[in-house]
């Protein structure tokens, strides 16, 4: 409640929560807890294996066997280490990564990712998919920026809710990641995140609680950092009051590796399992119970939430896993069409679609033609049967028709270097410059692919800057001179700086880290086999000062001496996770994350949220706004007034100028991928869930509605709004 202020707020519960299926099994799981001994109970609260949780044998409980990450599924590790079992079975597809997947805006697809992950789990004998990754893309430098999916709740909370709902429809658990305002990978380890109430509910734990009230996410992954003074793997507030209690939560929580710090706190707030060791649930935990610090009634809980998940998942014999190949057609033909709809085209000023009519030698110039992204840097990587890359999709679709000349132009940023921690902002090679300028100058169109590879994106540490690698803004400037007519392609998990390339590009497309079938997508664009469709699912933003944690100056921080590193790899380096800097993250933008923050400051950007073009052309006419018990429900005219077949991704924003509460000036409240052929009208209804339309109150921890008049916004990006209308609540 506001003081002062003469304004009704209407209580509104979230929408019902999504049937679980956890509570099924109670009276069995009383029964099992019932015959389990002290240590046997305590057996099942820590890691096993590096992958696995034990259960107990002699009562069938099987082991909890996790697969990590979450755009594939990992390769067989050794028990005890991170060392490969070198199988000729773990292989597995390599989905695009959670930027691409977001950037198709289609929640039919990211349930079909979440099947197709889950198939392959259940044959590798997984029980749990480590995933999906559904943090805030806060800041576009971020390490794992790639892995996750947007800058935007919404976007976020559905693409997640989906995922969700086709990985454990097909029998498999998700475990969410990585629970909470796991924002930034640099000092992720001790960072500790000073957040409003109010923005850490409607930014960035929205995704997570659509992800667990509508669609019954059964696992959630405590982040490595603290938040508001207490780690997340022993933060009462976000494993008891918010998971458990506001959102009501019945499954488990189990610890990202090597990020629990105590015992009797991480226990007693909610957390289930230790991840990969014993270090705190092991003996620590059952001394801790005998001497009464810890009561038998708690680790009775925290078995219970791992039972109910154990027993929801059908485990899979040992005899039974890795016996059958995976990566086949079908999770292939997932990963295409995830692909295929992720591509955004950012500019075309003519040259695309490829016409080989009059385009008879093509220069491919890019070490990013070549790179595979399945594997590299620290963290998750796909053991993948197969990679198209684009240089081999061009020579597939095109091979027969035109030449296709193949040279790198710039030497990529390699592990080796990452290990020597040297900025992959290097110079150009001039030798491959060179090279690459005479090629370019005889051929008809250039294709540059420029961009990052998975050792300059990674986890375990953010980007020093969005600058092109390698020097390929050098290599940019010198190839126009010789060649005006270029194509760049941008291969990269977020935005780049495109200052120097977009205005030397006649076209300009973003492919993203697309997984094994990303060649063959892409080309499919380039040649006009399909019309581009992806849209951005973050702001690419002018310059790095104008993000808002950077104009904030709330990161990056500065520490004087990390002589640790980063939590992950000291793990994996056998180093103690102890921690004694302090270090704070103050999240001073508030709730004006990505194009929010811009709006507000009214700044340029280089190409802004929800943008994508086509090579059709459509037109927004005829919006209505009817208000219902569920929402809103936003009816307009689509028509594609060109003579292509394509799809369109039609958003709906929302602005109450007149309120009495601070909101950012639009917010992302729908989205709709509609197809539509050549000439095609179709009226298209989305409805803005009454749910969505609620703020956070601090004061009552409760979402609450504000009634007055709501401004509906229409079209296909965030800038590019052509309808509007308004309505009361």
């Amino acid at each position: 409640m506001m003081l002062g202020v003469a304004l009704v707020m209407v209580t509104t519960s979230m929408s019902q929560p999504y049937p679980t299926k956890l509570l099924n099994n109670e009276q069995q799981i009383e029964s099992l807890i019932q015959q389990m001994t002290l240590e046997e109970k305590v057996a099942m609260l820590h890691g096993k294996h590096m992958f696995s949780s034990a259960g107990v044998p002699r009562l069938g409980i099987a082991d909890m066997e996790y697969a990590d990450g979450p755009f594939g599924i990992r390769e067989e590790m050794e028990p005890h280490s991170w060392n490969s079992l070198n199988l000729t079975t773990d292989s597995a597809t390599f989905f695009p990564t959670g930027s691409a997947l977001a950037a198709t805006w289609s929640t039919e697809w990211a349930y079909n990712y979440g099947k197709g992950m889950s198939h392959e789990a259940r044959l590798r004998g997984k029980d749990m998919i480590l995933g999906p990754a559904i943090n805030i893309q806060r800041i576009p430098t971020g390490g794992r920026t790639y892995e996750y999916l947007s800058e935007d709740p919404i976007l976020s909370g559905f693409l997640a809710v989906a995922y969700t709902k086709g990985c454990q429809d097909d029998g498999t658990a998700v475990c969410l990641k990585h629970y909470a305002l796991n924002n930034q990978e640099n000092y992720r380890g001790f960072v500790d995140v000073h957040i409003s109430d109010r923005a850490m509910h409607e930014i960035y734990l929205r995704p997570f609680e659509m992800a667990v009230r509508e669609a019954d996410a059964w696992g959630l992954m405590a982040a490595y950092n603290k938040v508001n003074g207490r780690w997340c793997s022993e933060n009462e507030q976000l494993e008891t009051t918010i998971l458990r209690q506001q959102w009501g939560f019945p499954g488990m929580v189990i610890s990202d590796w090597g990020g629990v710090h105590s015992t009797v706190d991480a226990v007693t707030a909610g957390m289930n399992v230790e991840m990969p060791g014993d270090r705190f649930f092991g003996k620590p935990l059952l001394d801790s119970i005998k001497a009464g610090k810890v009561s038998e009634d708690i680790i009775n809980q925290r078995v219970r939430e791992i039972l109910r998940v154990r027993l929801a998942v059908k485990p899979i014999p040992a005899s039974e896993a890795n016996k059958l190949s995976v990566g086949n057609a079908e999770e292939m033909d997932i990963a295409l069409n995830v692909a295929r709809r992720s591509i955004v085209l950012l500019k075309n000023e003519g040259l695309l679609p490829i016409n080989t009519t009059h385009v008879k030698h093509i220069a491919v110039i890019g070490e990013n033609a070549i790179t595979k992204m399945a594997l590299g840097g620290v963290g998750a990587g796909v053991k993948t049967r197969q990679e198209i890359t684009p240089l081999e999709g061009l020579q597939k679709a095109l091979g027969n028709k035109v030449k296709l000349t193949y040279v790198p132009g710039y030497k990529s940023f390699s592990r080796e270097n990452l290990f020597k921690h040297e900025n992959p902002i290097q110079p150009a090679d001039k030798r491959l410059m060179a090279e690459a300028v005479k090629v370019a100058k005889k051929a008809d169109l250039v294709i540059f692919f420029a961009g990052d590879n998975r050792e300059v994106e990674t986890e375990g540490s953010d980007r020093q800057s969005i600058t092109l690698p390698s020097g390929q803004d050098e290599l940019a400037k010198a190839l126009v001179k010789s060649n005006k007519n270029i194509v760049t392609v941008i291969v990269a998990g977020g935005p780049v700086d495109i200052s120097t390339v977009d205005p030397i590009s006649s076209s300009l497309l973003v492919s993203w880290f697309n997984g094994s079938m990303g060649g063959q997508a892409l080309v499919e664009v380039l040649t006009g086999h399909i019309s581009p469709s992806g849209k951005l699912p973050m702001t690419w933003t002018k310059q790095l000062s104008d993000v808002p944690a950077y104009a904030t100056k709330s990161y990056p921080q500065q520490i004087a001496n990390d002589q640790q590193g980063d939590i992950f790899v000291g793990i994996v380096n056998n180093k103690s996770n102890d921690r004694q800097q302090k270090l704070i993250a103050n999240y001073a933008e508030e709730d004006l994350v990505g194009y929010r923050w811009f709006d507000c400051k009214e700044l340029p950007v280089a190409y802004p949220f929800g943008h994508g073009l086509s090579y059709a052309k459509f037109d927004y006419s005829d919006i209505k706004a009817t208000p219902t018990a569920k929402g809103i429900n936003i009816q307009f005219t689509l028509t594609n007034t060109s003579d292509t077949d394509a799809e369109e991704v039609a958003q709906v924003y929302v602005s109450r100028p007149l309120s009495h509460i601070d909101r950012p000036v639009k917010e992302l409240k729908g989205f709709l991928r509609v197809a539509l052929k050549a000439g095609e009208r179709k009226v298209v209804n989305i409805t803005v869930r009454r749910n969505d339309l609620c703020h956070w109150d601090s004061a009552a921890q409760a979402w609450m509605l504000e009634p007055g008049k709501v401004q509906l916004l229409v079209g296909g990006s965030s800038a590019e709004l052509p309808l509007r209308c308004e309505t009361e609540l």
